[in-house]
C-alpha cells in the first residue's frame, strides 16, 4: 500500500472510543483501524473518552460552567481531517458517552470531514444498529462516511489476550477502515483536488444549453 502523498501539513486521523471499559474491545478495533490509517501515512490519535472529564449535554448555550475538557475535546477533534469513531452496541444503539460527545461538538468538529465507523457487540447479531445510527449522525453533521464499516459480533472471542484480532480478515476489515478515511480524507483536502474544484467552479456555462 503507498502512502499518500506529501503535504504541506501532515493529514490527521483520530479515533474516538465510546466505551469507557478497561480492556474495551471498541479500543482495541479503533487501534487497528487507526494502524491502517497511519499506514498510509496519516498521523494518528486515540481520544480515550475516559480521559476526559465531560459533562450531560444539557442544550444550554451558556457554556461558562463547562469543564476545561469539554473545549480540549472540541480543539483535539477540529484538528483531524478524518474521524473513526467507534462504540459497543447498547440496546441496538451507541453508547451513552458517545452520543453525549457527539451532543458536546457540532458541525465546527465534524462538517465537511471524512468519517470511519467501527462497532463492536457481546451477542452473535449485533453492532450492526450502532453503526446505522453514526451513519445518520454524520449525515446530520454534514460529514462524509466512507463506505467500509466494520461491525464485530462476539467481540469477546475476536481479539486475543494482547488485543489484536484472532483472524487476519478483521483485522484487514478494520486497518481498511483507517485507509479510507486518511485517503478520502487526502482527496478532499489536497491542493489538487481543491484546483479541480475551483476550475470547475469558474468554468464558463455551457452555451449549448441554452438551445435545448
Amino acid at each position: 500500500m503507498e502512502p499518500i502523498q506529501h503535504r504541506e501539513t501532515a493529514l490527521r486521523v483520530i479515533g474516538i472510543c465510546g466505551s469507557l471499559r478497561s480492556n474495551s474491545y471498541t479500543r482495541m478495533a479503533l487501534h487497528i483501524a487507526l494502524r491502517g490509517a497511519q499506514e498510509v501515512g496519516a498521523q494518528i490519535q486515540l481520544i480515550d473518552l475516559c480521559e476526559y472529564h465531560l459533562v450531560f449535554c444539557d442544550g444550554n448555550q451558556d457554556e461558562s460552567a463547562y469543564p476545561p475538557d469539554v473545549f480540549r475535546l472540541r480543539a483535539d477533534v477540529r484538528q483531524a481531517q478524518g474521524i473513526i469513531l467507534g462504540t459497543p452496541e447498547y440496546h441496538n444503539s451507541m453508547s451513552g458517552v458517545l452520543k453525549n460527545a457527539l451532543d458536546l461538538m457540532g458541525f465546527a468538529e465534524f462538517e465537511g470531514k471524512m468519517i470511519g465507523l467501527v462497532s463492536v457487540s457481546g451477542g452473535t447479531v449485533g453492532a450492526v444498529d450502532a453503526l446505522n445510527s453514526l451513519r445518520n449522525i454524520g449525515r446530520a453533521l454534514h460529514a462524509w462516511v466512507v463506505p467500509e464499516q466494520v461491525a464485530v459480533p462476539e467481540a469477546w472471542k475476536a481479539f486475543d489476550t494482547t488485543g489484536q484480532p484472532q483472524h487476519t480478515v478483521l483485522q484487514q476489515r478494520l486497518m481498511e477502515v483507517g485507509r479510507q478515511v486518511a485517503r478520502f480524507a487526502y482527496l478532499h483536502t489536497s491542493e489538487q483536488a481543491l484546483d479541480f474544484l475551483r476550475a470547475w467552479e469558474s468554468a464558463p456555462i455551457n452555451p449549448g444549453a441554452e438551445k435545448r
